[in-house]
């Protein structure tokens, strides 16, 4: 399995899967930040985004995910202040060009993403800014590998460990799937030789009965990490249960903002009422999260949902199994 979108995106560009024999599969585990991120926290955004006085800023991904009745989208062709940004820095920009505004910022995605946050916050706090804040939904990634093992739903022989949250992590955080579940993994890069290189590493691990962490994005990854982006992390961010979608509550797989921050959390500065979340009924992303589902068994795929109407999460965001399946698999599929 491999549990980063980019991969996937290489894996079906580049037809790595038509290379490989036919006693070895390929299967897409959760590594879409968009997609992982569950209704609730999206309902929260956009109640948020419908209060008069708030400034919505967003990755440009989250606009379409849709919501339990609406997405961020929709809300901004309503009227509601809803803006795309391309870093949490130029929504602090915008915060301080704007003080008479709220600025909400969507802290979503995994280790990768969240130090760029941290490093936000603590920049608010230096400027003494009081109208800045972040509605945080940051997810760590060996907790939910560990919930795919657990949950024994798939019989999996190997990780394609994702490179991008490697560069800030290093190798440690996956020690436990290779020695308490003896699962080989191997880190890998995004080119297609990356890949087959990984895949065939793991295969000869599979063949000698080891299992090891093993580092192939030697040029990127570091076995430490990068310790200037953990520190900041731990300073502004805690450990926290986190819901993730297909997967449901997670403990300890998120990052909540300390209490010493906390006027830079939106969750304690707004009191927003939302309605309980739903999923939409055809939809089967939770599945194809965990990967007891391929995009082509959902009824929706490639009819009613398709990247210019997405139905759910996973058709939005270019890292998503079904958006990928659309572009690079749609034809044999369908």
């Amino acid at each position: 399995m491999e549990v980063c979108g980019g991969h996937t995106i290489t894996i079906h560009k580049y037809g790595i899967e038509e290379l490989l024999p036919g006693n070895i599969r390929l299967i897409s585990g959760p590594g879409c930040p968009v997609c992982v991120t569950t209704n609730d926290y999206i309902d929260r955004a956009i109640a948020l985004a419908r209060q008069p006085e708030i400034t919505m800023a967003s990755f440009g991904d989250m606009m379409r995910v849709p919501g339990s009745h609406s997405s961020l989208l929709k809300e901004k062709a309503n009227g509601a202040d809803v803006h795309i940004f391309y870093s949490p820095q130029e929504a602090l920009d915008y915060a301080r060009e704007h003080p008479q505004r709220e600025t909400v910022f969507l802290g979503i995605g995994f280790e990768t993403t969240a130090p760029a946050v941290a490093a936000t916050i603590l920049a608010a706090r230096e400027l003494s800014l009081r109208n800045f804040s972040v509605l945080v939904s940051h997810k760590t990634m060996p907790r939910a590998m560990k919930a795919l093992l657990d949950a024994g739903e798939l019989a999996l022989d190997g990780f394609v460990c994702p490179g991008h949250v490697s560069s800030i992590t290093g190798l440690g955080i996956y020690a436990f799937l290779a020695n308490d579940y003896q699962i080989p993994c191997v880190v890998s890069g995004f080119e297609p030789l990356d890949m087959l290189e990984s895949i065939y590493r793991l295969i000869r691990q599979v063949c000698e009965g080891r299992a090891v962490v093993e580092n192939q994005y030697t040029r990127a990854v570091k076995p430490e990490g990068n310790r200037r982006a953990q520190e900041l992390m731990n300073s502004v961010f805690e450990e926290a249960d986190e819901r993730w979608r297909g997967l449901g509550l997670i403990l300890g797989s998120g990052l909540r903002i300390r209490e010493t921050y906390a006027e830079f959390d939106a969750a304690r500065r707004f009191d927003i009422d939302v309605p309980p979340s739903r999923e939409h009924p055809g939809c089967i992303c939770g599945d194809i999260m965990r990967g007891v589902k391929l995009p082509t068994d959902c009824p929706l795929f490639a009819k009613v949902c398709h990247p210019g109407d997405p139905q759910g999460a996973c058709m939005v965001s270019q890292e998503g199994s079904c958006a990928t399946f659309y572009q690079y698999k749609k034809e044999s599929a369908t």
